[in-house]
């Protein structure tokens, strides 16, 4: 008889000739703009923490102080025995942070996207997704058991041609867009959808997990960066990119979170957040709320990367790009893993994105806000040589 396992091996081989396959490096310092790789000191262009706070002295503070308060582990759902006040602390400061009736955390963005779509949707419902959208958007809506059409990516002219011949063959109707777009650094078309979920009686659910403490006066996120705070927006983020955390968050309505409590599997039926994590994340919280300079420096990071790509000619092309990711373009994967370990062995850690992830191989720069002007410079040194 032929094993039924025998089709991984076969899978395996063709991950590695396409040259899709992934393996994990070890990082054995703590995360910041210099990191030690294999014994290897290199720049950090890999991280997702923008702000610099995974290695902040307050939050590290604030997630022992809960641990020796709390325990290492919630030991249960929130529902049944994991519940703490420090988890509702949390919750109360990331509605204030995004001006919002009241939110909800998930132990991960990804359980946060998941759980809210199958709740809030099902079969008799249409879902509309940016094409880009991150993975946990996608397996929400598949989950959700809905009719599912994606848009071309940014396309809102589509989008309503979409809507026009199918809104009205479904009870409900919910539009999902990441606002940044984590592979290519653009920002979605915020204020034209809004316009069409209005028109055409749509919710909108919008993942801020790149734009949560970045974007905005207050570091809220996209949706104040386009000054529309206060507009009735499902927004789902991460409390582990520039919160320097872990878990995931939505806010919103009263009555969204109160029946995201009673229908959002993910929430109802898994182990609450951490003591450590949610202190942690709170702590962040308070931090850009009250440092506004971590954002504006990370700003003036981006901002001179963007000149010194303008003053060079590099011979690769950039994505268009708004955020703080910035990708340069390579014809194929093999070409991207070059890139990526020519840069690594110049001290830069850059790690080469690749298909199925994304449609066209790329090497994904994410700055922070604690990289200094001379990593920036050596980046594009080692780029144009």
């Amino acid at each position: 008889m032929n094993n039924p396992y025998d089709w991984i091996d076969k899978s395996l081989e063709t991950i590695h000739r396409a040259n899709w396959y992934r393996s994990p490096q070890t990082i054995s310092s703590l995360p910041g703009a210099i990191v030690t790789i294999a014994g290897q000191e290199v720049i950090n262009f890999a991280s997702n923490d923008y702000l610099g706070l995974a290695e902040d002295e307050r939050l590290k503070i604030a997630a022992i102080n809960a641990i020796q308060e709390f325990g290492t582990g919630s030991t249960g759902s929130r529902l049944l025995s994991g519940h703490r006040q420090l988890h509702r602390e949390l919750e109360q400061a990331i509605a204030s942070l995004k001006q919002t009736q009241d939110a909800i955390v998930f132990s991960s963005g990804y359980l946060a996207n998941l759980g809210t779509i199958s709740a809030i949707v099902g079969k008799r419902d249409l879902i509309l997704s940016d094409e880009y959208n991150h993975s946990s958007l996608k397996k929400g809506a598949i989950l959700s058991g809905g009719t599912v059409r994606e848009y071309p990516h940014n396309n809102t002219d589509i989008l309503k041609t979409i809507l026009q011949h199918h809104r009205n063959d479904h009870r409900r109707c919910l539009i999902i867009t990441d606002s940044v777009f984590s592979m290519d650094g653009d920002l979605c078309p915020l204020l034209d959808i809004i316009d069409l979920a209005e028109q055409f009686n749509c919710m909108l659910l919008v993942d801020e997990a790149h734009a949560t403490g970045i974007f905005g006066k207050s570091g809220a996120g996209t949706v104040e960066h386009f000054n529309c705070t206060g507009k009735e927006i499902i927004q789902i983020g991460t409390l582990s990119k520039a919160l320097g955390s872990l878990g995931g968050y939505v806010a919103g309505s009263t009555q969204l979170i109160d029946f995201l409590r009673n229908r959002a599997s993910t929430w109802i039926y898994t182990t609450a957040l951490s003591p450590a994590d949610t202190a942690a994340a709170l702590a962040a919280i308070n931090i850009v709320q009250s440092e506004p300079e971590r954002r504006q420096k990370l700003w003036r990071n981006v901002t001179y990367l963007r000149e010194l790509i303008r003053d060079d000619v590099l011979k690769l092309e950039i994505l268009p790009s708004e955020s703080a990711i910035i990708c340069f373009t390579l014809p194929n994967p093999n070409t991207a893993l070059e890139m990526s370990r020519r840069l690594k062995k110049a001290g830069i850690f850059a790690p080469a994105i690749r298909p199925p992830t994304v449609p066209t191989s790329r090497i994904r720069i994410s700055l922070m806000a604690t990289h200094e002007i001379l990593h920036i410079q050596k980046l594009i040194e080692v780029i144009q040589t």
